[in-house]
This record gives C-alpha cells, structure tokens and sequence, in this order.
C-alpha cells in the first residue's frame, strides 16, 4: 500500500470512528434498564433513582414499580453515577458507562436494612442537599453534610464513599484513598463486594488521569480479583484505560470481560477499536465480526461493517 493511500484509509477509518464515538452529551437515545430487590430477592416498590451524567448537569429520575422494574430513556453517552434511596433502606450507589448506539448491561440493585435505624433524625433531607451541593461542585459544604450524617449514622459505612468523592473532587487524592480505602474495608466486612471492587476502581482511574500506571494497575488488579466473576466492572476498567489511550491494558480488561461473559457484545466492539488503536488490523477485524456475531441487529452494526469494509485487505 502506498502512501496515498495509506493516508486515505486512516482518514476513512477516522471519520468512521468517530461517528462510532458520539461527543459524551448527556442526552442522547441510550437506554437501560433494571430492577430493585431487597436481601431476599423481593422487588422493591417506589425506590427514587436519581442518575447523573458526567457533565454534573442532566439528570434523570424515575421510580420502581410493583416488581421492582425501572428503566430510563433518551440517556447520552458517557459515565452516569445512580443514587437508589427508599426509606426504611440504606441508599445505594452504581456507576455504569452507557451507550447510545448498543444494548446496555441490565442493572441489578439490593438495597440493604442499616442495622441500626436512626430514629432521631430524618436524614433524607440532610442527603439530597448534600448531593445538590456536591453536583454543583460545593464539595467542602457536601463534606460537612456527609460527615454529620455518619456521625449520626455509623451504620451507613455509604457516606464515607461519599466523603471520599468530595476529597477526590478536591484534589485531595491522598485524603481521598485513604477514605475509600476506610469504605473498601468496611465495606468487605458488610459483604458488600460489589461497592468495593467499585471504589478500587474509582482509585485506579484516579492514578490513571495522574499518568501514575504502576499504582493505577495495581488498584485495578484489586478490583479485578476482590469481584472477578463481575464483567461490567471488568469493562468498565477497560474503558477507562482506553479513555486514557493505555491501549494495551484496556485490550487486557476487554478480553477480561469477554472471558467472564462470551455472550455479551460491546467488550468485542470496543475491544475491536483498541486494536485499531494499535494498528493490529487483523484482531480488530477478529474482534468486530465477533460482535455482529452476536449482536447483529445492534444499531451499530452499520458502522463496524463500514469500518471493517474500510481495513486493508
């Protein structure tokens, strides 16, 4: 292949790629949906669920239903936090990563009993204006919120993650390891495994933006091993290392979500675009016929085959 042409065909793969990779909006025609059980598996009704783009901006609520489905539509691409409160429980936090354009993972929420409810105070009120205050980037005035509620309320180990998030908002990385590291071990005592492999990764990402890649792969591996049977974790490690254009880590978290669950789309896709990345035409191609595969009526399947078209042969 000569030059010329070598340099139009990393021009049409550049324009196709990004098509493939909408601007990170909060609005969009991403979808997901889910449902709230409590310990014993029971659907939980009229759970809140509040989730916030990125951005810190768009937000979207709705609420359980009888069986304890909800659902959300019109969602942008990027990273969303969802907070589940329902009183009587113990409010719960996921991070996931949507897509506009794929099939979205189903999320499945527990919410928990406290073991000890706190009668003195309603501290319902005292939470949502904390999470006003910190989407508006107040974080010293979240922080006197969040602490005054764990004072209160010991049993709510959530509020240290929350403390941590306003430390990491900050940029008091430090102080903000150090209390997620508090949460990840209370959190393991509770059982409550999934929060845990979750704030690990939180703390990996953060090494990660610092170029730190020693100790962001060692929060990660953390992650990985404390929750390994977990794909969405595993890809969502992916994601960040390749929103952090560590090409090869992601490839390795990609494959990790792949192996937990063959079945699942988007990690061969994305998966796919890392070994583009990498100029390794030959897996990327392996990669994209393995996710129309499995998802051909995705509505990204006209641009992997444009993309796959456009690779030398």
């Amino acid at each position: 292949m000569n030059t010329k042409k070598i340099m139009i065909f990393l021009l049409a793969v550049l324009l196709i790629v990004s098509i493939a990779y909408p601007q990170k909006f909060g609005r969009g025609k991403g979808r997901i949906r889910g449902y709230v059980i409590d310990e014993e598996k029971k659907p939980l009704e009229g759970a809140l669920l509040v989730m916030v783009h990125e951005d810190k901006v768009t937000t979207f609520k709705t609420k359980s239903d009888k069986k304890g489905k909800w659902g959300f539509i019109g969602l942008g691409s990027g990273n969303f936090t969802i907070d589940i409160t329902l009183e009587g429980y113990v409010q719960s936090t996921k991070l996931i990563n949507v897509f506009q354009l794929s099939k979205n993972p189903t999320i499945q929420v527990i919410l928990k009993k406290p073991e000890k409810m706190v009668a003195k105070d309603n501290l319902g009120p005292k939470l949502k204006e904390a999470e006003k205050l910190y989407k508006e980037k107040k974080y010293d005035d979240a922080l006197v919120i969040y602490k005054e509620v764990l004072d209160k309320a010991p049993e709510i180990y959530q509020m240290v993650f929350k403390i941590a998030d306003c430390l990491s908002g900050k940029g008091e990385i430090k102080k903000a390891v150090a209390m997620y590291e508090k949460g990840i071990k209370t959190a393991v005592e509770k059982k409550d495994i999934t929060s845990a492999a979750q704030a690990l990764g939180i703390i990996g990402g953060m090494f990660l933006k610092k170029n730190d890649l020693k100790t962001a792969g060692i929060y990660f591996k953390r992650s990985i091993e404390m929750n390994p049977k977990d794909e969405i974790l595993a890809y969502n490690v992916a994601e960040i290392n390749f929103n952090n254009m560590k090409t090869d880590e992601a490839i390795k978290y990609y494959e990790m979500a792949i192996k937990i669950k063959p079945t699942w789309g988007p990690p061969y896709k994305q998966n796919g675009y890392a070994y583009l990345n990498k100029g390794d035409m030959k897996n990327a191609v392996k990669m994209f016929k393995k996710f129309l595969e499995i998802d051909p009526n995705s509505q990204d399947a006209a641009i992997i085959k444009q993309v796959i078209q456009s690779l030398p042969k």
